[in-house]
């Protein structure tokens, strides 16, 4: 199928003036492109760690929206399309600073997005021994030995290639014992918790904000050959995995739920904003003389989270670095 892309050229200040005009045409969405920086509400709610470097001073704005293009529609037929928004959105220049208003045309494919990027995902080794390949790639290379990690993320977070999810699971190696209960908080794809049953876990369980990231991880663990299982509520199963929905940030339900034998080793592999908030709640998950690995700080923010940690009653006992990313071992006292 084909898209024609309709793209609206005008000001942030006439942005809402032009989104409805073309919500009046039956245009269902509109995507947004300006310089505008977020809010310091608006980043904290979306946890983002590095802001994108705007030119404030630019007031330009892009405004596009979309429309399947049946095949026999011609040049003509956009040129009227694109008159007629021009026309709608033109009715508010007497109340907004419209710039220099144009309406542009172009056509796209309807492509597989969702699965488009699984040609750069390739099979890949941390450390000598454990191999992360991708579920639909059979030519990979395994040796005896190995620890083979078979992933496939959906569209929830985490094939492993990232520096932070290297970071963790050479740290996971470090510190699982065999038999050790292990919470994985922000599962992701359950890379963690996969790698941490293999590594000797005697049970590993996993949660995540994102039902889609649950059903993905399930999977993947079926995919590897673990015991998936799938009570109502947390349980400490030996041999087993499992993974739920859940925020143990705002919900006390939840985090009490999982407050079953305290953990020798809880792992999240997230944003340094996001640790922060768990930094208290985590201190009632990890067993006496138990550790909690925290990645996906960036190293300048090191120092501002090893202050955390020490103000929430941790010590840091390790650090591992790799390239901008810092991943932080620590033990409540």
């Amino acid at each position: 199928m084909k898209w024609t892309v309709y793209t609206v050229s005008s000001t942030v200040e006439a942005e809402d003036y032009i989104c409805a005009a073309l919500a009046d045409m039956g245009f269902d969405g509109v995507e947004i492109i300006d310089s505008v920086p977020l809010s310091k509400q608006e980043e904290a709610a979306q946890f983002i760690d590095i802001p994108p470097v705007l030119d404030e001073t630019d007031r330009s704005s892009k405004i596009r929206c979309y429309e399947e293009c049946s095949e026999d529609v011609s040049e003509s037929d956009f040129a009227k399309r694109a008159a007629e928004i021009l026309d709608a959105v033109s009715v508010y220049r007497d109340i907004v600073n419209m710039g220099e208003l144009s309406v542009e045309t172009s056509v796209t494919e309807d492509l597989d997005w969702i699965n488009n990027w699984k040609q750069y995902f390739h099979s890949f080794r941390i450390g000598d021994d454990i191999l992360i390949k991708p579920t639909w790639e059979s030519d990979a290379t395994e040796k005896e030995g190995d620890l083979v990690v078979e992933i496939d993320p959906g569209t929830a977070f985490g094939t492993g290639s990232h520096e932070t999810t290297w970071l963790c699971i050479e740290t996971l190696r470090e510190h699982v014992n065999e038999g050790d209960s292990v919470l994985d908080i922000g599962c992701g794809s359950g890379i963690l918790s996969i790698i941490a049953k293999k590594l000797g876990a005697g049970c590993c369980i996993g949660v995540d904000i994102d039902p889609i990231a649950v059903d993905v991880s399930k999977e993947n663990a079926k995919q590897n050959k673990l015991t998936v299982a799938d009570n109502a509520k947390p349980a400490i199963l030996p041999g087993t995995v499992s993974f739920y929905a859940c925020d143990v940030i705002t919900d006390k339900a939840a985090k009490d739920a999982l407050i079953l034998d305290r953990y020798p080793v809880v792992v999240a592999n997230i944003l340094a904003d996001v640790i922060k908030l768990l930094l208290p709640i985590v201190r009632d998950f990890v067993a006496p003389g138990g550790c909690f690995i925290a990645s996906g700080i960036l190293k300048e923010r090191e120092e501002e989270m090893r202050k955390a940690f020490s103000e929430s009653g941790y010590k840091i006992t390790g650090c591992r670095y790799r390239n901008d990313w810092v991943c932080m071992c620590a033990e409540p006292v």
